[in-house]
């Protein structure tokens, strides 16, 4: 990851990107631009969130750090307004829809230029169908949903609150309902609690239209040790993460990989994309995510992998630096 220079009046140090890879041939779709991470603004506005997560990466960070501020916003505002660096925003945080003015963020980055809005959310706010109309009204036309299980029963137990499987799944289905350009991305922490579940959610959102790209993402704690006991071995993640791979890209669905060893991917790799929008958020939140202690592959120095992240600390600590199972890719891969 790195740091890219702050736009003008805006906090040193708020901003962090990954590298964007390169595109296929999928990107001639309606889905073309969520490839370009490069074309986005993430920006994070809200840190509380009425779930409990067991797998929350900023639990216990979350009632310190601050919001980007009115301010801040107003000048990404004026930037856009004037300069056109993005094509899409993205409203993020704890649970963004916890904010009550939602509605007028989105039509003030609509009203500046951004052609496409999207809300980081649980999705459980829009199975209110009023409340999913207006964000619509608004501007909202991209949903990242967090899908934590791939039924009721797992889903809650991974957060810890009874019936947000429930609303999550009447939220998409209400998007699914007004059909046209609206775009649904799945956003699944891959833990010791769900690994095996992966395949399940790609069937269970099968049948909706609006889901354009399932992502992996593969957990990391945001310290040295993985107290909780949610990191899972490669060798046991790698079978079921293939499979869901599959079964989403049989549904139609694009896929992105994060946090997993690229050369363990066989001829899945490609969809490894650690790639980010532009983030911007308090300072605070590097220095706890630094703590991951990311690029630790025991080859890193030898390999080509534009987008692997190697292993973490915390990682290594439970299962070693798996140098035996961990190849050099000896040029940058092709994507098909």
């Amino acid at each position: 990851m790195t740091r890219l220079p702050p736009l003008p009046s805006l906090t040193d140090g708020a901003f962090r990107t990954g590298q964007t890879a390169r595109q296929t041939a999928l990107d001639e779709s309606r889905i073309a631009r969520l490839r370009d991470h490069s074309r986005y603004i993430s920006v994070t506005m809200e840190f509380r969130c009425n779930l409990r997560c067991t797998h929350c990466m900023i639990e216990g960070t979350m009632d310190r750090l601050p919001p980007t501020s009115d301010a801040e916003f107003a000048q990404i505002l004026r930037d856009q307004a004037e300069r056109r660096l993005w094509d899409g925003l993205i409203l993020t945080g704890s649970e963004i829809t916890l904010r009550r003015d939602l509605g007028d963020l989105v039509r003030r980055a609509r009203d500046v230029g951004f052609s496409h809005i999207r809300i980081q959310t649980h999705g459980m706010q829009l199975s209110r169908p009023d409340y999913l109309d207006g964000l619509i009204g608004a501007g909202v036309d991209e949903f990242f949903i967090s899908v934590a299980g791939s039924d009721a029963e797992t889903h809650d137990r991974i957060t810890q609150v009874p019936g947000s499987w429930d609303r999550m799944i009447r939220g998409i289905e209400q998007i699914d309902a007004h059909g046209g350009d609206l775009v649904v991305i799945t956003n699944t922490v891959v833990t010791a609690q769900s690994y095996t579940l992966l395949s399940g959610m790609v069937q269970a959102l099968a049948r909706f239209s609006c889901v354009a790209q399932h992502e992996f993402w593969n957990y990391f704690p945001m310290a040295e040790r993985d107290e909780k006991k949610l990191i899972v071995r490669h060798a046991d993640l790698i079978p079921p993460l293939r499979a869901a791979i599959a079964a989403a890209q049989a549904a139609g669905r694009r896929v992105e990989v994060k946090n997993i060893p690229q050369c363990l991917l066989g001829d899945d790799s490609y969809t490894l994309v650690n790639a980010q929008p532009t983030l911007v958020i308090s300072p605070e939140f590097w220095r706890e995510f630094d703590r991951n202690g990311f690029y630790r592959c025991p080859h890193q120095s030898r390999c080509a992998s534009q987008e692997c992240l190697g292993l973490t600390e915390a990682y290594i600590h439970r299962f070693g630096d798996e140098r035996d199972q961990l190849k050099i890719l000896p040029k940058t891969l092709d994507l098909p």
